[in-house]
Formats: C-alpha cells, sequence, structure tokens
C-alpha cells in the first residue's frame, strides 16, 4: 500500500497522472477507487473547472465532496469500504492546496491547525498499517515571487510545510511539469509486499 504525494503547478498535468495512477491500482491489484474532491463551486468559473475534471475521470468511481474535514472522510471512506469489501481500496484526493485554502478561510477557530495534525496523523497511521493506497494530489506554488498580502503569504507557507510534512510520511513524491512525472522519491517495496 502506498501513500503517493502528486505535486504540480496549475495546468500541469498532475491529476491526469494521478487518475492513471488509481487506474493502475483498479487494474492490477483489484482496488476500488473513490475520488475525494475538495473543491467547491463557488463562482461558475470553478463549476466550469469541475465539470472538467468530472468529464475526464471514470464514471463508476464513487464521489465523495469534502472541503475541509478531509481526514475525517477518508477515514470514514476507508471504514466502510473495509466492512464491505474484501478488496484492497484506492483514495484518490485532490486537491490538497484547495482544502487548505477551504480551512485557512473557515470561520473555525484554529480549522487548519486541527485538520494538518488530523491529516498528518491519520497519514501516519496508514504508512504503518499498510491499508490503503492514497493519492494527493497538490499544486506546488513555492517557484513563483512571494505574494502580497497576508493570506496570499500564509497560504504559501502552510503549502510548503504541508508539502513537506506529508512527503516524509509518503512512499512516493512525484512532480509533474507538462505532463511529464519527475520522480522526487521512492520506496521500494520490502520482499513480502512484492507481487
Amino acid at each position: 500500500m502506498t501513500i503517493h504525494l502528486i505535486l504540480g503547478g496549475a495546468r500541469s498535468g498532475k491529476s491526469s497522472y494521478a487518475e492513471k495512477q488509481a487506474q493502475y491500482h483498479e487494474q492490477h491489484a483489484q482496488s476500488l477507487v473513490y475520488y475525494l474532491a475538495t473543491a467547491q463551486a463557488l463562482d461558475d468559473e470553478m463549476s466550469a473547472r469541475i465539470t472538467q475534471h468530472q468529464q475526464q475521470r471514470p464514471d463508476h468511481w464513487p464521489l465523495i465532496e469534502s472541503p475541509v474535514e478531509l481526514s475525517k472522510a477518508i477515514e470514514q471512506l476507508v471504514l466502510k469500504h473495509q466492512s464491505e469489501h474484501k478488496t484492497p481500496v484506492t483514495v484518490l484526493v485532490d486537491c490538497l492546496t484547495l482544502w487548505l485554502t477551504n480551512c485557512l478561510c473557515s470561520p473555525i477557530k484554529n480549522c487548519w491547525q486541527q485538520e494538518k495534525q488530523s491529516l498528518l496523523k491519520l497519514l501516519t497511521g496508514y504508512a504503518q498499517s499498510g491499508q490503503v493506497n492514497l493519492l494527493l494530489v497538490s499544486n506546488e506554488v513555492g517557484h513563483g515571487i512571494v505574494p502580497m498580502g497576508e493570506l496570499s503569504r500564509n497560504f504559501v507557507d502552510q503549502a510548503g510545510w504541508l508539502h513537506q510534512d506529508i512527503a516524509a510520511i509518503a512512499t512516493q513524491v512525484d512532480f509533474i511539469i507538462a505532463g511529464i512525472a519527475l520522480s522526487l522519491k521512492s520506496t521500494p517495496l520490502k520482499p513480502k509486499e512484492q507481487k
């Protein structure tokens, strides 16, 4: 089982790459794939983006929407799957930076820190137990200039720290640019895990 962090800029091909990875798990490990979306259709432009993503992924993947309580949604989904099926489970989360934005803009006090710690704890548990394949898509936003405005700077800082924390836990980290994956981290399978 894997925790796979997939980073890239806007329109880099990261979502398409993540979907191909999920299809690989589905075809070669008979894993059921769930798509966990964090986007909210708050305007016409975002609605169009959501529609485009819906059209490019397989219709038979169940969709779960969770704009803020990400770790809770993943945990409930995995527990429900395990109680109903004997097959492996793959969860594709798209995307972490929209989730970060939703948390930073939430009226709930300390929402971001609580949600981040909850996710990192869950990922650490999954990494140790090998219960699930997680594909985590996120925008790499640290290559540009430091933005103006406190919220924008905080967003870039928090995204960078989140990516570092998840990369430390992840079994695989890829950076996608122009639709091409660059492997940043790959943990070889232990002999008993190989198929």
